[in-house]
């Protein structure tokens, strides 16, 4: 355990964060999941609804560099398919 007090302060701070990290991360998720849930049930309008939403919390997460540009980039792009599959 650290004895100075910026480190100890340093350890507090990052926890924090990380926490927060988690929670922005695993709402990412869990947005994402709720999305292909939609595109299963073949509901095209609460699909194209919740897709906004993810791709909002993917350009957040991504902003935040939760996760790298590519991978949030891919992430948009298959859902998007996936839902725009949906209407035709």
């Amino acid at each position: 355990m650290a004895n100075i007090k910026s480190s100890i302060k340093r350890v507090d701070v990052n926890n924090k964060k990380r926490a927060q990290n988690q929670s922005d991360k695993s709402e990412m998720r869990s947005q994402i999941k709720l999305v292909e849930k939609f595109i299963e049930a073949n509901d095209v309008e609460n699909a194209k609804t919740a897709l906004t939403a993810t791709i909002k919390k993917i350009d957040k997460a991504v902003s935040k560099g939760l996760i790298h540009k590519n991978a949030g980039n891919r992430q948009k792009a298959r859902l998007t398919k996936k839902v725009n599959g949906l209407g035709a």
